[in-house]
């Protein structure tokens, strides 16, 4: 997929194409499969390196089953996770490799440069840790702890996402919500890795508190060269943290573009409805509300064609009968619809 962009495939960090996970329906004493839940059904996008990819969409659509199918928390039904891994390199250069095809030794090494930053600081911290031993876990698991210079790098950690020294030896349950928050950004950081997937990690915090830890996450990028697949429900959050989105909607990527391009000029309906919903600072500033009708369709059956169709305003026979392609309308902005030529679609 990423081959496309403008002939540019040197930067390229992630490249995820086609994409599914369908979780196995069971009923009856004998749990015989009658169905499936298509959680992920043919997500493509790409994670340029030192960028944000922000992954937004409403609960449910799939966000959080996509990035962790990518790091094979889960196990993904089909498709491809193409990653540029130093670990796996035999002359030092980083090799493109499938996540998917590798063995579990492998995907060892290659765990040590991509981490994770969970949505619940409360849950995916051990409560009975200290919060030296929470951040020094990946480097226990990965055999790369060494008692004195692990302990310095701890303490450094520590104090670079704004905690002090003296905290090391506190549990989890001491610390507010955004204080445990730092120190599940401090473990992810633990290895040096190259890519993070941020699994909605503001979304459980105040908002004056959103604003500290998403300046935090930027002036980590910058420092550790970092990039960054940030999921997230909230438009106002992925806008400022972004330098690409890419919509989802029941389990498929609808449209992909810069943070710039894809807030002022939408290409799918669905991302103008979400886009409508935005509150804009400026009292001033008119736009038309959009209400979309009915519910999120079931991604265990889901509607035929464009599983946007039942709730979108432009929607014509065609919409109904046949799945739209992603594909690249403009460079660098994909979309999934099949009126995008002709449709003009407000943005904010």
């Amino acid at each position: 997929m990423a081959q496309t962009t403008n002939g540019k495939t040197d930067n390229i960090l992630l490249d995820v194409k086609g994409l599914k996970k369908y979780f196995p329906i069971q009923k009856g004493l004998l749990r015989r499969t009658v169905g499936y839940v298509k959680a992920v059904d043919d997500v493509s996008l790409y994670v340029r390196e030192g960028e944000t990819l922000g992954l937004v969409g409403e609960s449910g659509c799939g966000k959080t089953t996509a990035s962790r199918c990518i790091i094979r928390l889960y196990e993904p039904t089909a498709g491809q996770v193409l990653f540029k891994s130093k670990a796996l390199s035999a002359n030092g250069q980083p090799k493109m490799v499938n996540l998917l095809e590798l063995t579990r030794e492998e995907m060892t090494k290659v765990r040590e440069e991509i981490a994770m930053i969970f949505q619940d600081p409360i849950n995916s911290l051990n409560p009975r840790m200290t919060v030296a031993d929470i951040i020094a876990e990946p480097m226990v698991i990965h055999g790369k702890y060494e008692k004195g210079k692990s302990e310095e790098l701890i303490i450094q950690l520590l104090e670079r996402v704004g905690l002090r020294p003296d905290h090391l030896r506190r549990y989890p349950h001491e610390f507010s919500g955004g204080q445990r928050q730092r120190i599940g950004i401090a473990r992810a950081l633990a290895l040096n890795p190259r890519l993070v997937l941020c699994d909605e990690p503001v979304s459980a915090l105040d908002v004056s508190i959103q604003a500290q830890t998403l300046n935090l996450l930027q002036d980590l990028q910058e420092e550790f060269n970092l990039s960054y697949l940030f999921v997230a429900h909230d438009l106002s959050v992925v806008q400022h943290i972004s330098d690409r989105v890419a919509v989802m909607y029941v389990g498929k990527v609808a449209e992909m573009a810069s943070a710039e391009e894809l807030y002022a000029n939408p290409l799918h309906p669905y991302t103008e409805a979400l886009l409508s919903a935005v509150p804009k600072p400026d009292p001033l500033y008119k736009s038309e509300r959009i209400i979309m009708q009915g519910d999120v369709a079931d991604p265990s059956n889901p509607p035929s064609g464009c599983y946007f169709h039942p709730r979108c305003r432009y929607a014509v026979d065609l919409c109904k009968q046949k799945a739209p392609e992603f594909r690249e309308l403009k460079p660098d902005h994909w979309v999934a619809c099949h009126r995008a030529e002709e449709l003009k679609l407000q943005g904010i």
